[in-house]
């Protein structure tokens, strides 16, 4: 028998030596793929795999802003492991953030949280002089208008309002679009909180629009202080966002917005075209019938149209009124008005401080009253200008809710109130060194302004209930909030004479004083902001 020769025997016991090399092989390997596994799971390559899986890079960029008077204030870490947005840090004065536990990343997916700071380089009963400036022709329908405010309370959070104590809290971080978005509550009452200190300062400076009215333009005109123009105004239940030019634009895209009445529907107008100039400069547009500025980029319109009173006025004789006194039939809306409203989307009507003028009343054809005219003692005055006011707020509006080719939403911006002291402003009235708002408890309630936004208000829900086309109505309170704002005025710094008087003379008389228009920036600028909210609650879904 013949046995297997010894090479045979090496080659079948080398066999398991062979099979141990693999296997130890295959180990290798496989330890090999575990650790390269976890290594690409815990480095950042393994992040951007993990947000092509889930949708999320969980190192994007996540920016803080950082408070002005704590810029040492380090951002807060985050988590890479983490799918869930954390708490944005907020010293709420400002805009509020509100996230919840839930909130996920997703909601960011291509844009980090950030706060955008815009640097800050270094405008009664009666009418100053200048309110007719712009008036001295009947076709020219340009407007200048002034506004009113609303009482101070604590009501803002981390006592960020402006009280007694002075307290002054730094703005609040906020996420980008959070503020412009999502901040103001619907149904939030817009027009009850108080004034808060933003060291942000204003959206713009006297420096950067050219449309700017000179006797608006305080700081150039020599106002020493610029405290009036970082005040905001803060809800009680939310909060205002600052004016979002690029979102006003788009959200009025292909529409037409239009400021109507006095001058300080002028005074709003220009302070919306100072806002906006600082995202586009408008093409003019405009004529003698009307001013007009033209956004290219969303072919957004922007108009002034002058009305003194937003009812007819006529200077033919009337009965016992001569030609040449203004008559004002209280029953019958501005035409001008009326003829262009249906190519208007959105109006702002600004009026009642003419009512403190000269002129004579008319209802149904027929005198009723007059204002620093009745020179018949014999006959009895049915109708004063606090009675005509109302009358002619509900003619103007029942004119609108109305007009059979309108559609567009007509916001009533309530009685602006002034801030004489001592005297009318032709009679020593003065609003001379006012540099901060009213404190909770400062405010002298003025019976006339408290009258003559009643009747306002009164003659707005009548028109309501008048309404039978598919516009929409709506009453931008402000005059309560306003009441505060004594800081706000140009007082003598109205003009830019640089030998002007700005102080009280040896007879104790003040100097010329505007204390009914508004400083530009200042003050004025939130009713844009509440401008824009209202828009944004009507155009944007909500």
């Amino acid at each position: 028998m013949t046995m297997s020769s010894p090479k045979g025997s090496s080659a079948i016991s080398s066999f398991p030596r062979s099979l141990s090399v693999i296997t130890v092989a295959i180990g290798g390997l496989a330890v090999f793929l575990m650790v390269a596994s976890l290594l690409l799971v815990s480095h950042p390559v393994g992040s951007k795999v993990r947000g092509y899986f889930y949708g999320v890079d969980s190192l994007s960029k996540i920016e803080f802003a950082v408070s002005p008077s704590n810029d040492s204030r380090a951002a807060p870490s985050v988590d890479n492991g983490v799918d869930v947005v954390g708490e944005v840090p907020s010293s709420k004065p400002f805009s509020e953030v509100h996230t919840s536990s839930n909130d996920s990343l997703t909601s960011v997916e291509n844009k980090a949280l950030e706060h955008q700071v815009n640097p800050v380089p270094a405008v009664s009963s009666g009418l100053p002089s200048g309110e007719e400036d712009n008036s001295s022709s009947k076709n020219d329908k340009l407007v200048e208008n002034v506004e009113t405010a609303n009482p101070v309370s604590s009501d803002a959070p981390d006592g960020s309002a402006y009280s007694a104590s002075g307290i002054t809290p730094a703005p609040t971080l906020s996420r980008e679009g959070a503020s412009a978005n999502t901040s103001v509550e619907i149904g939030c009452d817009l027009y009850h909180g108080s004034w808060f200190y933003d060291s942000l300062g204003p959206l713009y400076t006297n420096n950067t629009c050219p449309v700017l009215t000179q006797m608006q333009n305080c700081q150039g005109n020599g106002r020493p202080d610029k405290e009036y123009e970082n005040w905001r105004w803060k809800p009680s239940q939310c909060d205002l966002p600052r004016f979002d030019g690029k979102k006003f634009l788009e959200l009025m895209r292909g529409k037409t917005l239009a400021f109507i009445g006095d001058s300080v529907a002028r005074n709003q107008m220009e302070s919306m075209l100072c806002i906006l100039w600082q995202v586009e400069v408008p093409k003019n547009r405009g004529n003698r019938k009307m001013q007009r500025w033209f956004f290219r980029s969303t072919s957004v319109m922007i108009v002034r149209m002058w009305s003194s009173w937003l009812v007819h006025q006529s200077s033919e004789a009337i009965d016992f009124a001569p030609q040449g006194v203004v008559k004002l039939h209280l029953d019958v809306p501005d035409q001008d008005i009326m003829e262009f409203l249906p190519k208007f989307d959105v109006v702002v009507l600004s009026s009642g401080h003419w009512f403190a003028k000269q002129s004579v009343y008319v209802l149904d054809n027929k005198i009723v009253g007059g204002q620093l005219w009745w020179p018949d003692k014999s006959r009895h005055m049915k109708v004063n200008n606090i009675e005509a006011f109302g009358i002619s707020v509900e003619t103007i509006l029942s004119a609108i809710v109305t007009h059979p080719n309108y559609t567009g939403v007509a916001i009533v911006r309530s009685y602006s109130p002034d801030h004489y002291e001592g005297g009318a402003w032709n009679t020593g009235g003065s609003c001379t060194g006012k540099v901060r708002p009213l404190a909770a408890g400062e405010l002298v309630e003025n019976g006339f302004t408290n009258i003559m936004h009643e009747k306002q208000v009164t003659g707005f829900y009548r028109a309501i209930k008048k309404g039978s086309n598919k516009s929409k109505l709506r009453l931008m309170d402000i005059t309560e909030a306003f009441g505060y704002r004594h800081d706000g005025h140009p007082g003598p710094y109205r003009s830019p004479d640089p030998n002007k008087i700005t102080k009280r003379g040896p007879d104790g008389k003040p100097p010329p004083q505007d204390c009914l228009h508004w400083c530009m920036p200042g003050p004025v600028d939130t009713w844009n902001e509440l401008v824009l909210e209202v828009i944004r609650r009507e155009l944007d879904g909500n």
